[in-house]
């Protein structure tokens, strides 16, 4: 079944309105500030950020749908056999940043690309997840991200959950650092079997099952109470977030590279943060904990 473009972009379109509406009833107090764009090269998307909210530090929701006339040099390096075929990619992509250190800062997307060539038949591929960046880790809150996250996955396989959480752990992994961003979630790319229908519909389910994961985190967490030193362990944690988004992150390189709009682009960037020279937590408090959750772990099985 040849890729149906109009479908993917409805539904990408009403994906953003859902989240936004959700995320705005969440905080209870700030609006979403709307920004259309238009790439000279073609296409555009609308951004949307909140902040300063009750609850949200910042959150920053992105539709993009670009086109382009040759593949950039991260994509052709990625998959060499699209070099000299245009491109369509759209996709939604947003990042919370949290005023409380207790309710996890988190990412997730869904996308969607094609790539074609006067006649040949087109390339195509879905990609996307979502995961978790907890500052203080509660164990029932992993528990419960990597559960939808696994409910999602069941209906397209026994192996999916699986696969899916393997390859998130290695994507977002600091090598610098020798360690995980946070606690992981999924993370697929290159979906195309076995056919468009099938791969829509895991690509739907992870957009629609990311509110499922992570709203009832920020209901829990959202009264804990916190302090100065927890704000800036979680500003210091955040500068993990910069380091990983500025040297490994795909997603970020391929806007860069194909003239997209930076600010759309570096919205994931919490708006405070810090680094501290040599910094070590104290040993058996709090912070210190968290390191122990920066690694490759089967929740499920560890949780229960």
């Amino acid at each position: 079944m040849a890729p149906d473009v109009n479908a993917v972009k409805h539904y990408l379109l009403s994906l953003q309105n859902q989240i936004c509406e959700a995320l705005e009833g969440a905080d209870g107090e700030a609006r979403f500030q709307r920004d259309q764009w238009q790439r000279e090269e073609g296409g555009g998307g609308e951004s949307r950020v909140l902040r300063d909210g009750a609850v949200f530090e910042q959150a920053g929701v992105n539709f993009s749908h670009v086109m382009g006339a040759q593949m950039p040099a991260s994509a052709t390096a990625h998959r060499p056999e699209l070099a000299g075929r245009r491109f369509e990619a759209m996709g939604v992509s947003l990042v919370i940043h949290p005023h409380n250190p207790h309710i996890p800062t988190t990412h997730a997307n869904v996308r969607f690309f094609i790539a074609e060539k006067d006649g040949e038949d087109p390339v195509w591929w879905f990609g996307g997840g979502f995961d978790l960046t907890p500052y203080y880790p509660v164990d029932e809150d992993i528990r419960h991200w990597h559960q939808v996250a696994h409910d999602l996955c069941a209906p397209f396989g026994d192996q999916v959950y699986d696969e899916y959480k393997a390859w998130c752990d290695r994507y977002f992994f600091l090598k610098h650092r020798d360690e995980t961003r946070g606690v992981g979630g999924l993370f697929f790319d290159d979906l195309n079997a076995p056919g468009f229908e099938q791969s829509f519909a895991l690509m739907q389910a992870v957009g629609n099952g990311f509110l499922d994961a992570y709203l009832p985190i920020v209901a829990r967490r959202k009264d804990d109470a916190y302090g100065e030193r927890e704000r800036q362990f979680q500003l210091y944690r955040r500068g993990r977030y910069v380091e990983f988004n500025l040297v490994y992150d795909r997603g970020t390189l391929f806007g860069l590279q194909t003239g997209g709009r930076t600010e759309s682009i570096l919205m994931s960037m919490p708006p405070l943060v810090r680094w501290q020279y040599q910094y070590q937590p104290e040993a058996d408090s709090a912070e210190a904990r968290l390191y122990d959750y920066l690694r490759p772990r089967d929740w499920l099985a560890e949780l229960r």
